[in-house]
Protein backbone atom coordinates (compact mmCIF):
# COMPACT_ATOMS: atom_id res chain seq x y z
CA UNK A 1 0.00 0.00 0.00
CA UNK A 2 1.33 3.41 -0.95
CA UNK A 3 1.96 5.50 2.16
CA UNK A 4 4.46 8.16 1.01
CA UNK A 5 6.01 9.67 -2.12
CA UNK A 6 9.65 10.74 -2.37
CA UNK A 7 10.43 13.31 -5.05
CA UNK A 8 13.83 13.81 -6.57
CA UNK A 9 14.37 17.55 -7.07
CA UNK A 10 16.19 18.56 -10.26
CA UNK A 11 14.24 17.36 -13.27
CA UNK A 12 11.24 16.30 -11.19
CA UNK A 13 10.04 19.27 -9.12
CA UNK A 14 11.95 21.88 -11.13
CA UNK A 15 13.84 21.82 -14.41
CA UNK A 16 17.05 23.49 -13.31
CA UNK A 17 19.26 21.76 -15.85
CA UNK A 18 19.95 24.95 -17.82
CA UNK A 19 20.99 26.86 -14.68
CA UNK A 20 23.19 24.01 -13.44
CA UNK A 21 24.86 23.53 -16.81
CA UNK A 22 25.44 27.26 -17.15
CA UNK A 23 26.92 27.44 -13.65
CA UNK A 24 29.49 24.77 -14.56
CA UNK A 25 30.34 26.74 -17.71
CA UNK A 26 30.77 29.99 -15.76
CA UNK A 27 33.01 28.28 -13.22
CA UNK A 28 35.13 26.65 -15.93
CA UNK A 29 35.63 29.99 -17.68
CA UNK A 30 36.33 31.82 -14.42
CA UNK A 31 38.92 29.24 -13.33
CA UNK A 32 40.29 28.51 -16.83
CA UNK A 33 39.35 24.84 -16.53
CA UNK A 34 38.56 22.40 -19.32
CA UNK A 35 34.93 21.27 -19.58
CA UNK A 36 34.06 18.31 -21.86
CA UNK A 37 31.08 18.71 -24.15
CA UNK A 38 29.26 15.82 -22.47
CA UNK A 39 30.06 16.91 -18.90
CA UNK A 40 26.50 17.64 -17.83
CA UNK A 41 24.96 14.39 -19.01
CA UNK A 42 27.87 12.41 -17.58
CA UNK A 43 27.52 13.96 -14.14
CA UNK A 44 23.74 14.29 -13.98
CA UNK A 45 22.28 13.22 -10.65
CA UNK A 46 25.69 12.80 -9.00
CA UNK A 47 27.24 14.75 -6.15
CA UNK A 48 29.88 17.39 -6.83
CA UNK A 49 32.53 15.40 -4.94
CA UNK A 50 32.16 12.78 -7.67
CA UNK A 51 31.74 15.14 -10.63
CA UNK A 52 34.74 17.40 -9.97
CA UNK A 53 37.38 14.62 -9.75
CA UNK A 54 35.78 12.99 -12.81
CA UNK A 55 36.31 16.25 -14.71
CA UNK A 56 39.97 16.18 -13.68
CA UNK A 57 39.66 19.54 -11.91
CA UNK A 58 40.76 18.46 -8.43
CA UNK A 59 41.11 15.40 -6.22
CA UNK A 60 42.07 16.75 -2.79
CA UNK A 61 38.89 17.02 -0.69
CA UNK A 62 39.51 20.65 0.32
CA UNK A 63 40.09 21.71 -3.29
CA UNK A 64 37.01 19.80 -4.45
CA UNK A 65 34.92 21.50 -1.76
CA UNK A 66 36.09 24.98 -2.76
CA UNK A 67 35.14 24.39 -6.38
CA UNK A 68 31.84 22.74 -5.43
CA UNK A 69 30.77 25.65 -3.23
CA UNK A 70 31.74 28.20 -5.86
CA UNK A 71 29.72 26.33 -8.47
CA UNK A 72 26.65 26.21 -6.22
CA UNK A 73 26.90 29.92 -5.35
CA UNK A 74 26.91 30.67 -9.08
CA UNK A 75 23.84 28.44 -9.50
CA UNK A 76 21.94 30.19 -6.69
CA UNK A 77 22.84 33.60 -8.11
CA UNK A 78 21.27 32.51 -11.42
CA UNK A 79 18.10 31.43 -9.59
CA UNK A 80 17.93 34.73 -7.69
CA UNK A 81 18.41 36.70 -10.90
CA UNK A 82 16.09 34.77 -13.22
CA UNK A 83 13.75 32.85 -10.88
CA UNK A 84 12.48 29.31 -11.32
CA UNK A 85 9.08 27.61 -11.56
CA UNK A 86 7.86 24.10 -10.72
CA UNK A 87 7.45 21.72 -13.62
CA UNK A 88 3.93 21.18 -15.03
CA UNK A 89 1.69 19.17 -12.73
CA UNK A 90 3.95 19.33 -9.67
CA UNK A 91 1.89 21.74 -7.60
CA UNK A 92 -1.41 20.01 -8.45
CA UNK A 93 0.04 16.60 -7.58
CA UNK A 94 1.36 17.88 -4.26
CA UNK A 95 -2.04 19.36 -3.43
CA UNK A 96 -3.75 16.08 -4.35
CA UNK A 97 -1.32 14.00 -2.28
CA UNK A 98 -1.89 16.26 0.70
CA UNK A 99 -5.66 15.94 0.33
CA UNK A 100 -5.29 12.15 0.13
CA UNK A 101 -3.24 12.05 3.31
CA UNK A 102 -0.10 10.80 1.53
CA UNK A 103 2.98 12.66 2.82
CA UNK A 104 5.67 13.84 0.41
CA UNK A 105 9.43 14.08 0.82
CA UNK A 106 12.39 15.34 -1.17
CA UNK A 107 15.37 13.03 -1.69
CA UNK A 108 18.01 14.90 -3.66
CA UNK A 109 21.77 14.76 -4.18
CA UNK A 110 21.89 18.55 -4.30
CA UNK A 111 22.85 20.59 -1.25
CA UNK A 112 20.26 21.99 1.12
CA UNK A 113 20.72 25.64 0.16
CA UNK A 114 19.81 24.74 -3.44
CA UNK A 115 16.51 23.35 -2.14
CA UNK A 116 15.65 26.04 0.38
CA UNK A 117 15.93 29.00 -2.01
CA UNK A 118 13.48 27.75 -4.70
CA UNK A 119 11.18 26.00 -2.19
CA UNK A 120 10.51 29.32 -0.53
CA UNK A 121 10.35 31.33 -3.76
CA UNK A 122 7.82 28.88 -5.26
CA UNK A 123 5.80 28.49 -2.05
CA UNK A 124 6.17 24.70 -1.99
CA UNK A 125 7.92 24.10 1.35
CA UNK A 126 4.79 23.19 3.33
CA UNK A 127 3.99 20.32 0.97
CA UNK A 128 7.10 18.37 1.99
CA UNK A 129 7.14 16.70 5.40
CA UNK A 130 10.76 15.58 4.98
CA UNK A 131 13.72 17.00 3.03
CA UNK A 132 16.92 15.00 2.57
CA UNK A 133 19.81 16.68 0.78
CA UNK A 134 23.14 15.45 -0.49
CA UNK A 135 25.30 16.59 2.41
CA UNK A 136 23.32 14.40 4.82
CA UNK A 137 24.68 11.15 3.37
CA UNK A 138 28.21 10.00 2.70
CA UNK A 139 27.46 8.53 -0.72
CA UNK A 140 25.16 10.01 -3.33
CA UNK A 141 23.00 8.17 -5.85
CA UNK A 142 23.14 5.41 -7.08
CA UNK A 143 23.76 4.56 -3.43
CA UNK A 144 20.31 4.13 -1.83
CA UNK A 145 21.16 6.10 1.34
CA UNK A 146 19.22 9.27 0.40
CA UNK A 147 15.97 7.40 -0.20
CA UNK A 148 16.39 5.11 2.80
CA UNK A 149 16.93 8.14 5.05
CA UNK A 150 13.86 9.86 3.61
CA UNK A 151 11.73 6.77 4.25
CA UNK A 152 13.10 6.49 7.78
CA UNK A 153 12.26 10.11 8.57
CA UNK A 154 8.79 9.67 7.10
CA UNK A 155 8.34 6.64 9.35
CA UNK A 156 7.29 4.55 6.36
CA UNK A 157 8.86 1.24 5.22
CA UNK A 158 10.67 1.66 1.87
CA UNK A 159 8.35 -0.84 0.19
CA UNK A 160 5.39 1.43 1.03
CA UNK A 161 7.04 4.48 -0.57
CA UNK A 162 7.25 5.46 -4.24
CA UNK A 163 10.06 7.50 -5.76
CA UNK A 164 9.65 9.94 -8.65
CA UNK A 165 12.93 10.32 -10.55
CA UNK A 166 14.39 11.45 -13.86
CA UNK A 167 18.03 10.41 -13.48
CA UNK A 168 19.36 6.95 -14.26
CA UNK A 169 21.41 6.89 -11.06
CA UNK A 170 18.31 7.89 -9.10
CA UNK A 171 16.26 5.03 -10.50
CA UNK A 172 19.04 2.63 -9.55
CA UNK A 173 19.23 4.13 -6.05
CA UNK A 174 15.50 3.73 -5.50
CA UNK A 175 15.51 0.11 -6.63
CA UNK A 176 18.51 -0.63 -4.40
CA UNK A 177 16.44 0.82 -1.54
CA UNK A 178 13.55 -1.51 -2.42
CA UNK A 179 11.32 1.34 -3.59
CA UNK A 180 9.29 1.38 -6.84
CA UNK A 181 10.00 4.23 -9.24
CA UNK A 182 8.01 6.44 -11.57
CA UNK A 183 10.41 7.98 -14.10
CA UNK A 184 9.78 11.34 -15.77
CA UNK A 185 11.23 11.97 -19.24
CA UNK A 186 12.61 15.39 -18.34
CA UNK A 187 16.23 14.52 -19.07
CA UNK A 188 16.13 11.07 -20.69
CA UNK A 189 13.81 9.64 -23.36
CA UNK A 190 11.42 6.89 -22.35
CA UNK A 191 13.52 4.30 -24.18
CA UNK A 192 16.35 4.89 -21.67
CA UNK A 193 14.05 4.58 -18.64
CA UNK A 194 12.67 1.10 -19.16
CA UNK A 195 14.16 -0.15 -15.90
CA UNK A 196 11.77 2.13 -13.98
CA UNK A 197 8.44 0.65 -12.86
CA UNK A 198 6.51 3.21 -14.89
CA UNK A 199 7.35 6.17 -17.13
CA UNK A 200 5.52 9.43 -17.78
CA UNK A 201 6.24 12.46 -19.93
CA UNK A 202 4.79 14.84 -17.34
CA UNK A 203 3.48 14.85 -13.79
CA UNK A 204 0.49 16.77 -15.15
CA UNK A 205 -1.04 13.38 -15.99
CA UNK A 206 -0.28 11.81 -12.59
CA UNK A 207 -2.71 11.46 -9.67
CA UNK A 208 -2.49 9.78 -6.27
CA UNK A 209 -4.56 6.92 -7.70
CA UNK A 210 -2.13 6.34 -10.57
CA UNK A 211 0.74 6.30 -8.08
CA UNK A 212 -1.13 3.74 -6.00
CA UNK A 213 -1.48 1.52 -9.06
CA UNK A 214 2.26 1.65 -9.71
CA UNK A 215 2.98 0.82 -6.08
CA UNK A 216 0.45 -2.04 -6.01
CA UNK A 217 1.80 -3.51 -9.25
CA UNK A 218 5.30 -3.61 -7.77
CA UNK A 219 4.14 -5.34 -4.60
Amino acid sequence: MLRAVIFDWDGVVVDSSAQHEHSWEILAERRNLQLPADHFKRGFGKKNNVIIPDLGWANAPDEVEILAQEKEEIYRDLIRKHGIEPLPGVRDLLVALSAAGIPAAIGSSTERANLDLPLDSMGLRDFFRVIVSGEEVENGKPDPAIFLLAAQRLGVPPANCLVIEDALVGIEAAHRAGIPVLAVTTTHPAAELTHADAVTESLATITPESLRKISNAKS
